[in-house]
């Protein structure tokens, strides 16, 4: 199992970034996929779920109504589009399998700043 982040970077507050996490080594269709972020100094924390048909969707309070996920089975990519970002949206965002065990991948770092 592989699972790689791209699409992190810097922008303002209130900007958007869209990230993506392209997966390999299982057969993707059939797992739900989440992400997690992390801030400096805090516990990894849960984001979002996506349910393997994509059709059921989970979020934290916390990003509720800015971030939505998404997926492409035909392509093995998860997505997380990221709006009205906030300073305190600023950590590492993971993307999490749980295929027997769970896997991530190294993440991709987003800062929001002025």
């Amino acid at each position: 199992v592989q699972l790689v982040e791209s699409g992190g970077g810097s922008v303002q507050p209130g900007g958007s970034l869209r990230l993506s996490c392209a997966a390999s080594g299982f057969t993707f269709s059939s797992y739900g996929m989440k992400w997690y972020r992390q801030a400096p100094g805090k516990e990894r924390e849960f984001v979002t779920f996506i349910s393997a048909a994509g059709g059921s969707t989970y979020y934290a309070d916390s990003v509720k109504g800015r971030f939505t996920v998404s997926r492409d089975n035909a392509k093995n990519t998860v997505y997380l589009q990221m709006n009205s970002l906030k300073p305190e949206d600023t950590a590492v965002y993971y993307c999490n399998a749980r295929v027997a065990y769970d896997y991530w991948g190294q993440g991709t770092q987003v800062t929001v700043s002025l």
